[in-house]
């Protein structure tokens, strides 16, 4: 069983504006619900234990909102970057102390699925596991091609979307300086060893990255 996770939570949230100029993204509302609550509620229910949320743009206003994570049987511990967001890779450097030696779930606190966390896998093969989906409209050329659960850049397999949802070792980027850094190269050093894998998710997801986004999400909740 996994017991922590991080939902990635300090970026600006620039196209959600003027939204955003106020709340920062993942506290934005989805049927009445913060999009990062949807997260907490889904991860609760899989037993981990402790969340640690990257905070940088508003970052006053989660602990406000949010609390310890009490509400929701969870420890909610809070990884500050300061006024610069550090990217994806930086946060979780910046974070691991408080992530601990063992994989952890990630997760974009900007984003919506079906998708079940209880299929994530509690020790991935390599050093890390991520959630594929059909490439949406915005992304149509796609991520990485996925291959017998194998991720490469090679070509082999069928090309999709990197869906924000994965299992990661802290070993990924253990050697990576304390800076701010995109998470990409870590995933292409990782695929050039074969020690990437993935699975397709084929159910509702969501990248929520503007207003009308947010809006269609609110819609396909209400519809059911």
């Amino acid at each position: 069983m996994i017991r922590r996770a991080m939902i990635f939570a300090a970026g600006r949230g620039e196209r959600m504006r003027p939204l955003t100029d106020a709340t920062p993204k993942p506290l934005l509302r989805v049927r009445g619900k913060m999009l990062i609550e949807h997260h907490l509620e889904k991860l609760a229910a899989i037993g981990v234990s402790d969340v640690v949320i990257n905070i940088s743009h508003l970052a006053e206003q989660f602990p406000a909102a949010l609390g310890d994570g009490s509400r929701w049987g969870l420890r909610i511990l809070y990884s500050d970057e300061g006024p610069v967001p550090l990217e994806t890779g930086g946060g979780i450097k910046h974070a691991l102390a408080l992530l601990g030696a063992a994989p952890f779930i990630g997760v974009s606190g900007d984003i919506l699925s079906d998708f079940d966390y209880a299929r994530l896998p509690a020790e991935p093969t390599g050093l890390a596991h991520l959630v594929m989906v059909p490439n949406p409209d915005f992304h149509p050329r796609g991520d990485f091609w996925l291959d017998g659960g194998e991720l490469n850049e090679d070509e082999r397999g069928e090309r999709l979307t990197f869906g924000n949802i994965g299992v990661y070792r802290p070993e990924l980027l253990a050697d990576q300086p304390d800076a701010r850094f995109k998470l990409l190269p870590m995933f292409q050093r990782a695929m050039r060893e074969r020690r990437l894998s993935g699975e397709r998710h084929d159910g509702w997801w969501s990248n929520i990255g503007t207003p009308e986004q947010l809006r269609a999400a609110d819609r396909h909740a209400k519809a059911g």
